[in-house]
C-alpha cells in the first residue's frame, strides 16, 4: 500500500485549526527508507480481529443508544485494485456526540454499551463492512459556538504494518461542513467530497439498520485525504 500524492491532502499547519499550530513540525520533513522486514513481514493475520470485532453494536451486554448503520465499500489502490488483507480501524463519538474516552468531560452522555471502537480486516475483494451508530456531533473549542460534524474515524494498515492511512468519513448533507476547519483543509474541487460517505438503499438493511458506502482510495489522484493529525 503506498502513501498518496499530497496535493489534496490538508497542510500540516493548517492556521484555521488550531491544534495544528503546535502539532505541525517546523522542520522540513525527511522519508525514511523502509526496510525489508518492515515491507514484506507478514505481520496481520486472521486470528488479530475477533468475531465481534467490527460490529460495534454488540460488544456489550446490551445495545447502544442510537441510529444503527451499515458502513461498507472497499480499499483500493490507485488503479482501482482491491487490497486485501489490511486491517482498518475505527473510533468514533456515541450517539450523543461524547468518545468513551476519559479526555472527553463535555456534558453528553456516555453509552454503557458503547464502546465506539472496531477493526476488521478486507477480504480478497478489498472489501469491509461495521455495524455502529451513527455518531452524534460535538463541541469544541477551536472557535466560537464550535462544533464537529458527525464523523467515523478510519485508520488503515497495509498488510505489511508498515504504512498507515488515518481519515475521517462524514455524512452526507451534514449542515456543519460550512464551518468545520478540518473538513474545509482538504484542497481541491472534489476532493473533500471523497470523505463524505454515500446513503445506500443496498447496504441498508429493513427494520435493521441505514446502510453507507465508503470506498478508501490509498494513492493516485482519487486518493481519499489524509488526516496525519487524527483530531477529534
Amino acid at each position: 500500500m503506498s502513501i498518496s500524492t499530497r496535493r489534496a491532502h490538508p497542510p500540516n499547519d493548517s492556521p484555521d485549526y488550531q491544534s495544528s499550530r503546535l502539532r505541525a513540525p517546523k522542520q522540513p520533513l525527511r522519508v525514511l527508507p523502509g526496510r525489508l522486514g518492515e515491507l514484506t513481514a507478514p505481520l496481520l493475520a486472521g486470528e488479530t480481529v475477533g468475531a465481534l470485532d467490527n460490529d460495534l453494536t454488540r460488544q456489550h451486554d446490551a445495545e447502544p443508544l442510537g441510529e444503527r448503520i451499515t458502513i461498507s465499500g472497499r480499499v483500493l489502490d490507485e488503479d482501482g485494485d482491491p487490497v486485501s488483507g489490511a486491517l482498518i480501524e475505527v473510533w468514533q463519538a456515541n450517539a450523543a456526540g461524547r468518545y468513551a474516552h476519559r479526555s472527553d468531560q463535555h456534558p453528553a452522555p456516555l453509552d454503557p454499551n458503547f464502546s465506539g471502537a472496531g477493526r476488521c480486516l478486507t477480504d480478497a475483494d478489498g472489501g469491509y463492512r461495521f455495524v455502529t451508530i451513527k455518531p452524534g456531533a460535538y463541541p469544541w473549542r477551536n472557535h466560537p459556538n464550535a462544533w464537529r460534524p458527525a464523523h467515523v474515524h478510519f485508520s488503515v494498515f497495509s498488510p505489511a504494518f508498515a504504512q498507515r492511512l488515518v481519515t475521517q468519513m462524514y455524512f452526507p448533507g451534514d449542515p456543519l461542513f460550512g464551518q468545520d476547519p478540518i473538513f474545509n483543509a482538504v484542497s481541491g474541487d472534489d476532493a473533500g467530497q471523497r470523505l463524505v460517505a454515500r446513503w445506500s438503499l443496498e447496504l441498508t438493511e429493513p427494520e435493521w439498520s441505514l446502510g453507507f458506502a465508503w470506498d478508501i482510495v490509498v494513492a493516485g489522484r482519487e486518493a481519499t485525504p489524509l488526516d496525519d493529525d487524527a483530531p477529534g
